[in-house]
């Protein structure tokens, strides 16, 4: 994920429950769905993904004309890129391959591939399909003629990679993993940092170990799409193991390996997390219970030692997975940044850290929303120290994404003019307006929270939560004494009587909740906000498939460049034949003077201005930095003083040499030249 999501650092406490569904519940369930429809489109309507790799110019130039077949077709691109056996193609105007040999980096980032020697007249096909150094397919083709143009069966749109129904997965599959690791990071650090005792939560423990799952199944995905996504587009290529092999020699496949591996290992952390971690918070809150309730205070007061000890042996836990987790968390997210906009451009090796950051405060601030969100609407209970905590820790994140979003956006766009002029700055600015939505959640999320009023629900809760220990009590109490039946007899009948105690008192407790109508507005609120930060994730997902704003501005400068028209390019320059009568000047001019086909016309005049009947008159053109040319033109006579020739190829841009001869009589002729920039 790149530029920063401005999410609030709000303040959401009291005891939440799952309330009825009125009518307003059912409205912000509606309005859920509905941003959620619009997460959808913008996949479903997505065009294939933008290339990150810009082809900046070749050799010979698009739309030109060689007067000699070349014997290598080179291509610069903007980075970096991969090639495979078929990543070039030279097409003849028939549709056959003329290239030979594999392609082949040349310097930097030029690339080229042979062609057979000795290419007859026409035009040709250059295709070329290649993966960007930030993961991405990059794919294209241009046209270029030997002696003139011709007539061509091939089609110079070139294959579009990144789309259809494997391109539609692939990013379905980004999607999946970007949520999937906000849930398993945000959610576990929400219970290490914020709120321990959710570990023994069944609702929370379902929502990470989800969060785990989905990111395991999208990098899988993602796995086999890869090799069919940057190359054929074909559903059936899906599963080519040659293909896989393929994808595992690359940057993007070795990232999504590590990343395989490293979910080995947050499998183990959630194990231990829920396991022997809540199991541990579960059994200290069981003994303190039971002993209130069977009266021993004194043996409770005897057992500080132990208590102490346990308390110690937890906090080392909780260090000890805060750590590991935090490991497992930072290259998670580093298989993102070594794989895509933060591996390539300016400044990588500050980038790819910054970017692991940025991920790591988004997954931490939504993921903990999302964690708060379950347990408002399926726990029985969350404290205000929980929430205030989580309070804190969403403001940090806050501050991190602010801080690292304002850079990726810097770096990722170049100029304000790239803000509004590039599809990725248009995607910028779509994201920062839904964050300015989510601030305006979160401020009504605050206003709910301080209406709370949950003291009788809390104690409510509390006195449930004491009968529910004292009946687990009684009944291991009971058991002791199994040798006498009407004793045991007698345990059961109050471990279920305490157990029915506990239940209405449970009861009262959810009433009490939800008879609190701002506890409501901050469940319908929290909801909300959710949902928006779902769409605010789609639209960051496609940011990363988006073609950066400063290389597509680079592409267009390059572009334009290359396809700079001078306009119509005018050249007076005197002669002097020697003979008598044999002054004048003659006027060239060339439109639209740019490479490729142009028409001349040239302008006889005597020095007193009028038109100059002369002969003949020739012209050629020569490119000597290049060794082109000369290259004649024979015009044709227009009228007294006037010649004209169409179709002038003027096969690259540079600075050419046009002399003009002019004869005006049988034996009296002569040659002049001026220099001119054309192209």
């Amino acid at each position: 994920m790149t530029q920063a999501t401005a999410p609030t650092g709000h303040v959401q406490g009291g005891i939440g429950a799952k309330s009825p569904r009125t009518p307003r519940i059912r409205g912000v369930l509606a309005l859920m769905a509905l941003l959620l429809a619009v997460a959808g489109t913008l996949f479903g309507g997505a065009a294939p993904a933008s290339a990150h790799a810009a082809l900046l110019g070749s050799d010979p130039a698009q739309g030109s004309v060689v007067d000699k077949a070349p014997t290598q077709i080179t291509l610069n691109f903007s980075e970096k890129v991969a090639l495979s056996d078929g990543s070039f193609k030279v097409l003849d105007p028939k549709g056959q391959r003329v290239d030979t040999g594999k392609p082949a980096e040349l310097t930097g980032t030029m690339y080229g591939v042979k062609v057979q020697p000795g290419l007859p007249r026409g035009t040709y096909t250059v295709t070329y399909q290649v993966v960007s150094a930030d993961s991405h397919p990059v794919s294209g083709a241009f046209t270029f003629s030997v002696g003139a143009p011709s007539a061509t069966t091939v089609s110079a749109s070139g294959q579009t990679v990144g789309g259809g129904v494997v391109g539609g997965l692939y990013g379905f599959a980004r999607y999946v993993s970007y949520a999937g690791f906000i849930v398993l990071i945000g959610g576990a650090a929400f219970i290490l940092a914020c709120w321990q005792r959710g570990a023994a939560e069944r609702a929370v423990q379902r929502l990470v170990v989800s969060g785990w799952v989905a990111l395991t199944s999208a990098t899988l995905a993602l796995l086999l799409l890869r090799g069919s996504y940057t190359g054929s587009g074909k559903f059936a290529d899906v599963f080519d193991l040659s293909l896989v092999g393929q994808v595992l020699q690359t940057k993007a496949g070795a990232a999504l390996v590590s990343r395989l591996l490293l979910l080995a290992a947050a499998a183990l952390f959630v194990a231990v997390l829920f396991g022997a971690y809540a199991k541990r918070d579960a059994d200290g809150e069981e003994r303190a219970g039971a002993a209130n309730g069977s009266g021993a205070r004194k043996a409770a007061s005897g057992g500080d030692g132990p208590d102490a000890e346990r308390a110690a042996t937890k906090q080392d836990l909780t260090f000890g997975l805060a750590v590991g987790g935090f490991v497992v968390a930072a290259g998670l997210a580093a298989t993102w940044a070594m794989a895509e906009h933060a591996s390539t451009g300016i400044q990588t090796g500050l980038a790819m850290p910054v970017d692991i950051l940025h991920l790591l405060a988004v997954a931490v601030w939504l993921g903990g929303l999302t964690t708060m969100l379950v347990a408002l609407y399926r726990v029985p209970s969350i404290g205000k120290p929980a929430v205030q905590r989580f309070s804190r820790v969403a403001f940090a994140s806050v501050v991190t994404l602010v801080a690292t979003g304002v850079y990726q956006s810097w770096r990722q766009l170049g100029s304000w003019s790239a803000l509004t002029g590039t599809a990725y700055g248009q995607l910028l600015l779509v994201k920062v307006a839904l964050v300015a939505v989510l601030v305006g959640v979160a401020w009504i999320s605050r206003r709910w929270t301080a209406r709370l009023t949950d003291v009788p629900a809390a104690k409510a809760q509390r006195t449930a939560q004491k009968k529910r220990v004292t009946a687990k009590a009684s009944a291991k109490g009971g058991g002791s004494n199994a040798s006498r039946k009407g004793a045991s007899d007698a345990s059961e009948r109050t471990a279920q009587l305490a157990r029915q105690r506990a239940a209405m008192a449970a009861a009262r407790a959810k009433r009490l909740r939800d008879a609190d109508p701002a506890r409501s507005g901050l469940r319908r609120s929290v909801l909300t906000e959710t949902a928006v930060a779902v769409v605010v994730l789609a639209v960051t997902t496609a940011l990363t498939a988006t073609e950066p704003g400063r290389t597509e501005e680079v592409a267009k400068a390059a572009t334009s460049t290359a396809a700079q028209r001078s306009g119509p390019l005018s050249l007076k320059i005197p002669f002097d034949t020697g003979g008598q009568d044999g002054k004048g000047t003659v006027e060239v001019t060339l439109d639209p003077a740019r490479v490729g086909a142009n028409e001349m016309h040239l302008y006889v005049v005597r020095p007193n201005g009028r038109a100059f009947d002369v002969p003949e008159v020739k012209v050629a053109f020569t490119l000597e930095a290049k060794s082109i040319g000369p290259l004649p033109v024979v015009p044709d006579r227009i009228a007294t003083g006037h010649w004209s020739a169409s179709g002038v190829q003027i096969p690259m841009a540079g600075d050419w040499k046009i002399a003009v001869t002019v004869r005006t009589s049988d034996i009296d002729q002569t040659s002049v030249s001026k220099n001119a920039k054309i192209g």
